[in-house]
């Protein structure tokens, strides 16, 4: 287990319903992952991610309101927070209905503070 995915695993299991978090770089590229689900799936699921935050960065940027800490999208299947890290990294963690936001931001949030350390 790589330090990142110790960091990751911390959060998930943190988390009551987490199904997996992630450690990526600004385009999508997983650093490394924690997951129930199948790996290729949760790479997609990751990528598709470093879009909306890319897009959402670009939109408040143009008001120069400067970047987003996190967002929280839910829907039926399951909750995505993605909290960003450094230098255009990010981490990302899944929930199943129900979910505790509150738990799952705390968690999230103290993962990317050891991932920034961890990067150093």
């Amino acid at each position: 287990m790589s330090p990142f995915s110790a960091i990751l695993r911390n959060a998930v299991d943190r988390t009551p319903g987490a199904v997996g978090g992630a450690f990526a770089a600004y385009d999508g590229e997983m650093v490394d992952f924690v997951a129930t689900k199948d790996p290729t799936e949760w790479a997609i699921l990751t990528a598709h991610f470093g879009v909306v935050l890319a897009s959402l960065e670009a939109a408040l940027n143009t008001k120069h309101f400067g970047g987003a800490e996190y967002f929280v999208v839910e829907n039926t299947e399951v909750d995505v927070v993605v909290h960003t890290v450094e230098g255009g990294y990010y981490a990302l963690l899944a929930m199943e209905h129900p979910t505790c936001l509150a738990t799952a931001l705390g968690a999230i949030g103290e993962a990317a503070l050891a991932l920034r350390k961890e990067m150093a």
